[in-house]
C-alpha cells in the first residue's frame, strides 16, 4: 500500500512539469501577397524573448503567442534543399520544428507522361 501512495505521488507531482512545457513551434505554408510564406508560430514565457529559425533572428506578431512569417525563397537560401525542417530557436532553447511536406523540393517540368491501362 505505501509503494503505491508513493508512485501515486510522484505522477501527481509530475503533472504540473508536464503542464508548464511549451508546446513545440509549428509550421504551414500561408499567402503573403503575391508569393507563399511560411508560417512558424510557438509559445515564449518571456514577451521580449527573439525568435531564430535556422540561426536568423526573424521578426515576430504577437506575445507569448508568437507568429512569424517568412518568404519561402528567404527560407531556401537559409536551407539545404530537400529538408524537413528548420531549426527554430526560442529564448536561447532550440527546437525542431518539421516543414510541410515538399516544401523544399524541386520543380521539374514533365516532358511527356505516358498512362497505360491494365
Amino acid at each position: 500500500m505505501m509503494r503505491l501512495t508513493l508512485i501515486a505521488a510522484t505522477a501527481l507531482a509530475a503533472v504540473p512539469a508536464l503542464a508548464q512545457a511549451e508546446p513545440l513551434p509549428r509550421t504551414r505554408l500561408v499567402e503573403c501577397g503575391v508569393e507563399s510564406c511560411l508560417q512558424v508560430s510557438g509559445r515564449r514565457a518571456s514577451i521580449d524573448a527573439p525568435i531564430s529559425i535556422n540561426g536568423h533572428e526573424v521578426p515576430t506578431t504577437g506575445r507569448r503567442f508568437w507568429k512569424a512569417r517568412i518568404p519561402v525563397s528567404e527560407v531556401r537560401r537559409w536551407a539545404a534543399p530537400f529538408d524537413r525542417n528548420v531549426t527554430v530557436s526560442v529564448e536561447n532553447e532550440e527546437h525542431i520544428a518539421r516543414l510541410p511536406v515538399g516544401m523544399l523540393g524541386t520543380r521539374g517540368d514533365l516532358a511527356m507522361l505516358v498512362v497505360s491501362v491494365k
